[in-house]
């Protein structure tokens, strides 16, 4: 009864001025009361004197789609939202109206965009929720169980990349020289005599040391020669970072697999 009362208000005072503007409250009353005809109608007569009043425009829309007038319904919200792009009745009208028609995609993206807007909105979380899981594939999930540590072991060690190929130099350098090779049969020299001995030993035994002057130059050069920093190799690098990832992924794993048992 308060509810017929205040329409009856609001009626008789448009009658009184047919220009004011509380013709758009009286034409949400009527919605409200499930009145979608009346409300249509005076939206309509309100909108021919105040064109711009888009409050007055949502009730006409939202009047229409309860009509199931849904090409009408989405001409008039869509022209509050080129004027205003953030009204929230009028998105969600939009989402119904392709909600109706089976529009699923088109309904989602208009449901989400209400929903950036009226975040603590049950409702609109639900009718989400709900036509994420029958427009989007689920997400794949990550298999825990079915195999073994070294299955799994395996089977991640398939996706690393391979080891760098040492250069052909370093190879070289790394490789140690080879073995020499003693003759089959080696020949007895002849015993030489005082004379040519004495020559000989003289001639092998060692020279006198000289004393080593380090210039400055030369110290600065062993410096830099041992300061020199050692070039890393990128594909070693990347290698490394990949196996550290994969390491970590597996403990992630077998930490889901102890709670899931646990």
């Amino acid at each position: 009864m308060a509810d017929n009362q205040r329409i009856e208000d609001l009626r008789r005072r448009v009658q009184r001025d047919p220009a004011s503007i509380a013709f758009a409250q009286l034409a949400e009353e009527l919605r409200r009361a499930g009145r979608f005809d009346e409300s249509v109608e005076t939206c309509r007569a309100g909108l021919a004197v105040h064109p711009g009043y888009l409050s007055a425009r949502v009730t006409l829309g939202r009047a229409l789609l309860e009509l199931n007038q849904l090409e009408e319904a989405q001409g008039e919200l869509e022209h509050v939202l080129r004027n205003a792009p953030e009204n929230l009745a009028a998105i969600r009208g939009l989402g119904e109206i392709h909600h109706r028609r089976g529009e699923l995609a088109q309904a989602l993206a208009q449901y989400r965009a209400a929903l950036a807007l009226a975040r603590n909105d049950p409702d609109l979380e639900e009718t989400v929720a709900q036509l994420a899981r029958q427009v989007e594939p689920p997400k794949p999930a990550i298999p825990t169980d079915g195999l073994s540590f070294d299955q799994m072991q395996s089977e991640l060690l398939k996706l690393a990349p391979p080891p760098p190929a040492v250069p052909a130099a370093s190879a070289a350098q790394a490789a140690p020289p080879p073995p020499s090779v003693a003759p089959e049969t080696e020949q007895v020299a002849a015993w030489p005599s005082p004379e040519t001995a004495a020559e000989t030993e003289a001639a092998d035994a060692p020279p006198s040391p000289t004393p080593i002057v380090d210039s400055g130059a030369e110290a600065e050069a062993l410096a830099s020669e041992e300061q020199e920093p050692i070039a890393s190799h990128p594909e070693l690098d990347r290698s490394t970072r990949t196996i550290a990832a994969l390491e970590q992924w597996l403990d992630a794993i077998h930490v889901a697999r102890a709670d899931r048992r646990s």
